[in-house]
């Protein structure tokens, strides 16, 4: 009886979070005229996506979106998982300290940042670019705290094993520490690019071309084009569109969230 409330609950819940999306996606393919006094006879057709995408370049914001968040993902997943390795399983003198500086940094809001980065960026000549996209979004100190607390669980069976085998500090780490981290490697690798992919203030700071712009900062914009009325499947269109790429990292992370490659690799 327990199991089968335990499973209902679930189900109750899963259906709250999942009723949303699917309003959102019927409310796309409805006209604007019906959406809110009609609903029970809506006319579904695909015209609302033909109107975003005659009306503003989707596919462009698209791509640049996906370039951007691609890069940052696997440039801070590199990142963090070499600088957590170092301060979890290396001694050096000052890495207490260095890594206290690197939370502090977790504690500052990013909007303080803004005008200090869009100096450096412009003095790098670096504005209306993808290196101002991409750069600042590699290093951030989440991502090294999150990948230090992981190797610091890391098992010591295997890294004085790979020792033995005649492996040095860098073959340890990818050949051996790397690929056990996939489940941290995956949470942290959609924390990342869901985070990228839906960053509004920065790119619209760093940008100033048409053809540089974002899907976030594109379909803002396009939003705020409306005038005299909300064309609410234009607007539910963008969002499915927005929402396409994110859920697809998430499928594509979610078995490696599950399973751990480590399991079973050294024996009790």
């Amino acid at each position: 009886m327990k199991k089968l409330l335990l499973h209902l609950i679930l189900i109750l819940t899963a259906l709250s979070m999942l009723i949303p999306f699917l309003a959102m996606f019927l409310i796309s393919l409805s006209g604007n005229e019906n959406i809110f006094t009609d609903y029970k006879n809506i006319n579904l057709s695909f015209c609302a996506y033909k109107n975003v995408f005659a009306s503003i370049p989707v596919v462009k914001y698209f791509l640049n979106s996906l370039i951007v968040a691609l890069a940052a993902t696997a440039g801070q997943v590199l990142v963090s998982a070499l600088a957590g390795y170092g301060f979890a399983r290396l001694k050096f003198r000052g890495s207490n300290i260095l890594f206290f500086i690197i939370i502090l940094s977790m504690m500052v809001p990013p909007q303080v940042n803004i005008v200090p980065l869009f100096y450096l960026m412009s003095r790098l000549g670096w504005i209306d670019t993808y290196q101002a996209l991409i750069i600042p979004a590699i290093f951030g100190g989440f991502g090294v705290f999150m990948m230090r607390q992981y190797f610091l669980s890391f098992s010591k069976e295997l890294e004085e094993a790979s020792r033995l085998d005649g492996c040095n500090c860098f073959q340890t780490f990818f050949k051996i520490a790397l690929p056990c981290a996939a489940p941290a490697l995956a949470s942290l690798s959609i924390y990342t690019f869901v985070m990228t992919w839906n960053s509004f203030i920065w790119p619209l700071i760093a940008v100033n071309s048409e053809s540089m712009r974002t899907i976030a900062v594109g379909l803002t914009i396009f939003k705020g084009s409306f005038r005299e009325i909300t064309l609410w499947g234009e607007l539910m269109a963008c969002a499915c569109i927005c929402s396409i790429p994110v859920l697809a990292i998430f499928i594509l992370g979610k078995r490696y969230l599950i399973n751990n490659p480590a399991e079973g690799a050294v024996k009790g």
